[in-house]
């Protein structure tokens, strides 16, 4: 365990504190990456045996989905304990040793955070669960009594992000103990029912939390992610709710004014320490209201859905960058993640946006898997070309699709059940990684293993191994490990300025200090500015024309 406030053994050095603003930010999805025991399940014996990878990689800094204990009723994002590493990942002490060896490699490390619910198997809800109403206990969540004669209607008409009512009702404990009991109160859950609702109007949850911020700071971490940021804070007049209703003061549990509050006091609580970083998942499209969050005191970034949400049309993208560069705080660019589409099938459909709502629109249009790898990897050069940091989510740097036809009794996420598949949810971009070998599992688990990942692989995902495309110049992953070594070599990259350069219709084309980007969104080839010399193209070049669905970085000059 490191001092608070201190660097640590091999901690990197962070000028002004400020690492963050340039940084390549690798998302790992624990369950997916690496698995060390041959269990079927990726764990951190797992990760700590790929760190040489991560760092060869060129990235900064690794953000890890939760891996605290939880019954995994959504993936880990029900946590029952805030303070520990769940067995089937490993332990406490593998977690103090994976953030040392990090670290002595010169990455850092970010957690996330799941402030909005807990598990139902956390200590307070079943502590809850057995106190009366009215209780201490039963304050620290949402609970309410039923509406109608007898209480069977929930308290209100708020819908489940996960699909169906976000109210579940409770049976009180019998009386006396052991007796059968009776139906009493309902408890909300914006997620799923087996994620009951935090209420942060209470201080002992604010506590809790910064006492949780506190135990990782002092064990190493440099920085927290903040999962679904934007809805801590409920109105507790349980007002109903319109699907069209904006985000805002106004709105009973998506983005309201009080919720400010809360980042201030862990802003507060994390200038304690050096060089943390506080980033928030915060879905919004009002680009003012999101400005709020990374203001005076607050967060240090948020993710940039808008960019990540956008199609591949270079109108479209030029106003997203335009509109993230001016909120005048540090810019993040993300291609996917965990929840959404990956890149190379999104980028191969007909319409190449991408909405959480509308998932199964998405997936009923057919992919061309090679356009999508060939504007994914303009993409790439893209995004590494904007100011500000970067996200790589695991297996985008190496190429890999959503993986569409995975058989209904392999499926785990809930979206899929609680929607009776009306929504195939978000395994398809969860699938192991592969890393080696003609078959799967591709070396995700160790030879011999007896248990198959627990989401199955593509046998195709051969041609797309860590193994297979290393050392191959024309690879997805060669080209991101010279990408972030350029990016990270180059003054002009990273934070910093930025200037438009006069472009055609279906061009971008921009200027970073020396280092020219250009990205043919058109369907023909276009000319090459004036330039001093060639860093980088996504895809062969036409003699002096970039061709569609293509990018370059080029050294200004000429």
């Amino acid at each position: 365990m490191v001092d608070p406030g201190s660097h640590g053994p091999g901690r990197p050095a962070a000028p002004g504190d400020a690492w963050w603003r340039s940084a390549a930010i690798y998302q790992l999805y624990v369950r997916s990456f690496a698995d060390g025991n041959g269990d079927g399940i990726g764990d951190l014996a797992g990760v700590r045996a790929h760190l040489p990878y991560l760092a060869g990689l060129g990235i900064d800094a690794i953000w890890f989905n939760p891996w605290y204990p939880s019954p995994m009723s959504d993936a880990g994002y029900d946590i029952s304990d805030y303070r520990d590493i769940d067995p089937v990942f490993g332990t406490l002490a593998e977690a103090d040793a994976l953030i040392a060896e990090a670290h002595a490699l010169g990455i850092r490390i970010i957690i996330d955070i799941v402030p909005n619910h807990g598990s139902d198997q956390h200590r307070w809800f079943r502590a809850a669960l057995a106190a009366a109403p009215g209780s201490a206990e039963r304050d620290r969540f949402w609970f309410r009594p039923g509406r109608g004669p007898a209480g069977d209607l929930p308290p209100n008409g708020w819908q489940s992000i996960f699909g169906g009512p976000a109210w579940t009702r409770i049976t009180e404990p019998g009386s006396p103990p052991g007796s059968p009991g009776t139906p009493g109160e309902w408890y909300l859950h914006l997620f799923a029912p087996e994620q009951p609702d935090f209420n942060w109007a209470n201080p002992a949850v604010r506590a809790e939390f910064e006492d949780v911020l506190r135990f990782w700071f002092d064990r190493g971490a440099d920085g927290i992610r903040i999962d679904s940021a934007a809805l801590l804070s409920k109105d507790a007049s349980l007002p109903e709710v319109t699907p069209d209703q904006p985000p805002g003061p106004a709105h009973p549990y998506t983005d309201r004014d009080d919720v400010h509050e809360i980042y201030r006091s862990w802003r507060a609580l994390a200038d304690g320490y050096q060089g943390r970083v506080l980033i928030g998942e915060i879905w919004l499209a009002d680009t003012a209201r999101l400005a709020r969050y990374v203001g005076p005191g607050e967060l240090d970034t948020v993710f940039n859905f808008p960019y990540l949400s956008c199609p591949w049309d270079a109108a479209r993208l030029r106003e997203v960058i335009d509109d993230t560069l001016a909120l005048h705080a540090p810019a993040t660019w993300v291609l996917s993640n965990h929840d959404v589409d990956r890149i190379v099938s999104r980028y191969g459909r007909a319409d190449t946006a991408f909405s959480l709502q509308r998932r199964a629109y998405f997936h009923s249009l057919p992919v061309d898997l090679d356009l999508g790898t060939r504007r994914a990897r303009a993409a790439a050069l893209l995004t590494m070309a904007l100011p500000g940091s970067v996200y790589v989510y695991q297996g985008e740097e190496l190429g890999l699709w959503e993986v569409q036809d995975i058989p209904d009794e392999r499926r785990q996420d809930p979206i899929w059940w609680r929607t009776h598949g009306a929504d195939p949810g978000r395994d398809g971009s969860r699938v192991p990684l592969p890393w080696a070998g003609a078959e799967p599992p591709f070396g995700f688990s160790p030879a011999g293993a007896a248990a198959e990942p627990w989401l199955p692989q593509p046998k195709e995902w051969r041609d797309v191994t860590v193994e297979a495309e290393t050392g191959n110049p024309g690879s997805m992953l060669e080209l991101y490990r010279v990408a972030l070594a350029l990016r990270k070599a180059e003054p002009g990259l990273g934070d910093g300025p930025m200037s438009w350069l006069p472009a055609g219709d279906g061009v971008l084309a921009f200027d970073r200090g020396g280092v020219r980007c250009v990205v043919n969104i058109s369907a023909a080839a276009v000319r090459l500015p004036e330039h001093a010399g060639l860093l980088l193209a996504s895809g062969p070049l036409d003699g002096g024309l970039l061709p569609p669905d293509s990018a370059v970085w080029l050294r200004a000059g000429g």
